[in-house]
């Protein structure tokens, strides 16, 4: 009998340990599709341990930064696993944002090293200088700057890094999500955090084996991303990476029926655009969990999907960044019976529907719901007073105002961090309050959300302005461009007189909302 020693790592519990073990035990399973081009176990831990070894070589250790400005594609997946790998935490960053905004993050967070698209270097080279970043990692192309490197060459000069003993409670991630004062606040998520949501992806789609093909079509640089794939890794699934893009829903067809797709998760509005293909009902589908979240869901839209997909399950999940993101479960025929709920909160959080005194609110009130337990984010990067202000009272405080009926279902009444929803995306009004103030025309702004056929939300300005001035929407949008991602522009300008307003001071939204405010559209 062997003395061995089993290496210290494959004790823990992480997304490098999995795939080191099934690079071990299967290693030419498929671990990830993209472009018809497959990934196995194997090559995707040993990939993700060589440049794990480069990115050791040019310094970067244990509690560092590693940022990634990329599309959805393997290299991502296996740079993630590189930083965290040296105990490095990786920071996803939305290609979207401004070279402004991108540039506050970086500045916020400091990396050593950044991974980036060659399609995406002209943005990059639009940030203000982040005086942190010693080496720029090029997917593609790398072009003629100095401190630019290949990756794939980089990758050609370094063995596999024997993966060292990271612990499951150091930050893997670092999530940048729009805090209500306007600026960008990193979630802090551990090993930890990310191995409970496996459990709970796994428990809500009854994934207990390795057979299921997941479809990810949610970007990286959100939760959604990572933590929808982060199950595949515990059991060793196949997961397709689809190109990011304009949702076309003929072309995620196709590749749901190429690739045998088994779970797959869409906002509402890509349901619906894929629900209207006239032949849905003669292709070759594989679906057996239908997945949906981020915005609310219509009965019309659960009712296309039922009648579509008859034998999948339907499964909505409702969170956000700081719980990894899953905290509430609503499956199969719960979704119509229990219409407008997100669900029961999952068994692997502690939650509390509370007053604003931290007093429990009797079923069927409104409070605020908080959560404490594996999957809540340790905090807030650089940000003290706001973490401690998250864990007021010892639980981390969501915003969101649910009502909770006698059967434990939870109803979102209203979010108190004033956020829109539009197509999947997260826009907070107080981040486009901040920018339009600084018009020289505008005195005063509100931004609402106002429903949208296409996109569940769309944010609309409304503004009070100096005497003997005038804005448009075109003028106003022009003033934004470069300040604000595009997907963050209002829709629609409002010109009022004056804002409502409580006795506090404080704008009444609700009847900008209701259109019941001088000069404002019936419905604005």
């Amino acid at each position: 009998m062997s003395t061995d020693m089993a290496p210290a790592w494959s004790f823990r519990h992480h997304w490098m340990t999995h795939a080191a073990t099934h690079a071990a035990m299967r290693p030419d399973k498929p671990a990830l599709r993209y472009l018809g081009a497959t990934t196995t176990w194997s090559q995707l831990s040993h990939r993700s341990l060589r440049l794990a070894a480069a990115l050791a070589d040019r310094g970067v250790t244990a509690g560092d930064r590693v940022a990634l400005l990329t599309l959805n594609h393997p290299w991502f997946v296996e740079s993630v696993l590189a930083a965290n790998s040296l105990g490095a935490m990786a920071v996803p960053l939305n290609f979207r944002l401004t070279p402004l905004e991108l540039g506050h993050i970086l500045s916020d967070c400091a990396p050593t090293v950044i991974v980036v698209d060659a399609q995406l270097l002209p943005q990059f080279h639009e940030v203000p200088r982040v005086t942190s970043i010693t080496t720029v990692i090029v997917i593609g192309e790398p072009g003629a700057a100095e401190q630019h490197v290949g990756y794939e060459d980089l990758l050609a000069g370094y063995a596999p890094l024997e993966l060292p003993d990271i612990s499951e409670d150091s930050t893997a991630l670092i999530m940048y999500t729009s805090g209500t004062t306007g600026q960008p606040k990193g979630v802090l998520l551990s090993h930890r955090n990310m191995q409970v949501q496996a459990i709970t992806c796994i428990q809500a789609m009854d994934m207990f084996d390795d057979s299921d093909i997941g479809f990810l079509t949610a970007p990286f640089f959100h939760i959604a991303g990572l933590g929808s794939i982060v199950a595949n890794f515990l059991v060793g699934g196949t997961v397709v990476i689809h190109p990011l893009g304009a949702f076309d829903p003929r072309a995620v067809l196709d590749a749901y029926e190429r690739e045998g797709a088994t779970i797959v998760f869409n906002v509402p509005q890509q349901w619906d655009l894929i629900c209207a293909q006239p032949d849905i009902d003669k292709r070759d589908l594989k679906l057996r969990v239908i997945s949906w979240g981020a915005a609310p869901a219509s009965d019309v839209t659960l009712r296309a999907m039922s009648e579509r997909f008859p034998e999948a399950l339907n499964v909505a999940v409702f969170g956000q960044t700081e719980t990894s993101p899953i905290t509430c479960v609503l499956r199969g025929g719960d979704a119509l019976r229990k219409l407008g709920s997100v669900g029961r909160p999952i068994p692997t959080i502690q939650y509390r529907i509370v007053d604003a005194s931290m007093n429990d609110v009797p079923a069927g009130e409104v409070g605020e719901i908080v959560y404490r337990g594996p999957t809540v984010t340790q905090g807030y990067w650089n940000k003290p007073r706001e973490t401690a202000d998250a864990f007021h009272g010892g639980w981390f405080h969501s915003g969101d105002l649910v009502k909770q009926d006698e059967e434990g279902f939870v109803w979102i009444v209203d979010r108190k961090k004033d956020m829109i929803i539009s197509g999947g995306e997260n826009i907070y009004c107080a981040e486009l309050e901040n920018v339009i103030a600084g018009h020289s025309s505008v005195l005063q702004v509100a931004v609402i959300g106002r429903p949208d056929e296409r996109w569940g939300q769309v944010p609309v300005a409304f503004v009070t302005l100096s005497p003997g001035s005038g804005l448009s929407l075109a003028q106003l949008t022009a003033f934004l461009r470069g300040k604000l991602a595009s997907y963050k522009m209002p829709k629609d300008l409002v010109v009022v007189s004056a804002l409502p307003r409580n006795a506090g001071g404080k704008v009444i939204k609700e009847k900008l909302r209701d259109g019941a405010v001088t000069g404002g559209p019936k419905h604005p």
